[in-house]
């Protein structure tokens, strides 16, 4: 029976929660997700939950905030005069938009608080700061 290891190409569906059990993603009806073991296509702890299981193997995994996407982090969060955002971009709590860094690279942010005066705009992935729970199924290993 082959067990999964670091270098392995694998295929796996999951369901993840949040702590309250309510579903942020799931394979369910779709392609499993296929990545290599230990290469960075998906969060430490996701990797480390797939090591060592068997095809068909189910388990439930717990990864806590640091082993996911980190925790929340103030430095990520900014206040801009609204003046500073084109006028032909509509502003709504919750919604994404891309900023452009020096040097070219494109960073989502979402608007988490509007004055009449500022924006605050929050470059944390959605799910830093959070304990996620993914129920995994180990369906091929290549």
């Amino acid at each position: 029976m082959s067990i999964a290891k670091a270098g392995d190409t694998v295929a796996v569906h999951y369901t993840g929660k949040h702590t309250d059990g309510s579903i942020f993603d799931s394979s369910e009806g779709r392609t499993p997700l296929e990545f290599q073991i230990g290469s960075g296509m998906v969060i430490k702890g996701f990797d480390d939950g797939v090591t060592g299981m068997s095809i068909g193997d189910k388990k439930t995994i717990v990864i806590p905030a640091a082993e996911a996407y980190g925790e929340h982090s103030p430095e990520n969060t900014v206040s801009i005069e609204r003046s500073q955002i084109p006028s032909h971009i509509e502003l709504a709590l919750g919604a994404s938009l891309n900023m452009h860094q020096d040097g070219g690279q494109v960073v989502e942010v979402v608007i988490t608080d509007l004055t009449e005066t500022h924006v605050t705009l929050d470059a944390n992935h959605p799910l830093a700061g959070k304990d996620l729970t993914f129920d995994l199924e180990l369906v091929s290993i290549q």
